[in-house]
């Protein structure tokens, strides 16, 4: 089968399109026939040696949604059944970018029933991430929450979850972005930052840092998203950092969302798998609002 993989870190032009055996699934496990895949910053990172695995050759891709076309013992799925998962990890040698790839169980969600398969694939690493930082804010309803990079896919769903659990959202992006950020369920909108201590709560999907704890008041809390790179608490506020995890029952939650028309999918571009090189160029210019998906 054919998979996107990296031999030798570097730019867009180290993602090769390798052949490469089908996998097994074993107990537990399911196979997923890939119909799409976002590509995300991750892989960019992946794909750059950011993660290591120098000597390796790295699979590609955390995002599939597909079919399940074989199950291992104890599987709990059946063949044919559409799904979505995320398949986390960057020193596998297979990922998501790939015509197949096997999952453990717990990882799988039955697919949303409202929109196709590439949409669908750009659900799983940016749902899940928004949705667990929230857990990790554990805030109550009316609670005030600002989230950075409001327009990108992280910051996007975690405005529209965080509005649906009864938080007062301002979006932070930049102003050409208002009308969307305020479309996805933002309260309020800033591109300039907030005066220090303005609210209960920071998701920082932007990775702004120390600026955006500024804007948290005394006691507080913080999230990031990208683990280890948060800073040190002051004056009370609790920080952390989401690192995200396969959790197929919160994936199943995001996807009853999504067919409830409260979460958007937003795809930018689709490209074949075998232009997976021209998607990370695409990528590395920025800019992109919603996501580039691989088709193979």
């Amino acid at each position: 089968m054919r998979a996107a993989v990296v031999r030798a870190f570097g730019g867009p032009d180290a993602v090769e399109i390798a052949e490469v055996p089908v996998p097994e699934p074993g107990a537990r496990q399911v196979r997923i026939k890939v119909a799409a895949g976002a590509l995300n910053p991750v892989d960019a990172g992946v794909r750059a040696g950011f993660f290591g695995g120098a000597g390796k050759t790295l699979g590609l891709g955390w995002d599939v949604a597909g079919t399940v076309d074989a199950v291992g013992v104890a599987a709990a799925w059946q063949v044919g059944d559409p799904v979505v998962a995320l398949v986390p990890g960057v020193a596998d040698p297979l990922g998501a970018h790939a015509e197949y790839v096997v999952v453990a169980t717990d990882a799988v969600a039955k697919a949303p029933a409202a929109v196709d398969a590439v949409h669908a694939g750009t659900l799983p690493l940016n749902g899940l991430t928004a949705l667990q930082a929230l857990d990790l804010l554990d805030l109550a309803p009316g609670a005030s929450l600002l989230v950075t990079g409001a327009a990108g896919a992280v910051g996007g769903f975690a405005v529209q979850l965080a509005a649906h659990r009864g938080l007062e959202v301002t979006g932070h992006a930049r102003a050409g972005d208002e009308e969307l950020v305020r479309s996805l369920g933002a309260a309020r909108f800033t591109a300039d930052g907030l005066a220090p201590g303005s609210v209960d709560a920071v998701l920082d999907a932007a990775v702004l840092g120390e600026a955006a704890l500024e804007w948290v008041r005394d006691g507080g809390a913080y999230v990031g998203v990208r683990p280890g790179a948060q800073p040190g608490p002051v004056r009370g506020v609790r920080t952390g950092a989401v690192e995200v995890a396969a959790d197929g029952a919160g994936l199943a939650e995001l996807v009853r969302l999504v067919d409830e028309g409260v979460l958007t999918l937003r795809v930018a571009e689709a490209y074949a798998l075998e232009k997976a090189a021209e998607a990370h160029a695409r990528l590395a210019e920025g800019g992109v609002r919603g996501r580039l998906v691989l088709v193979p």
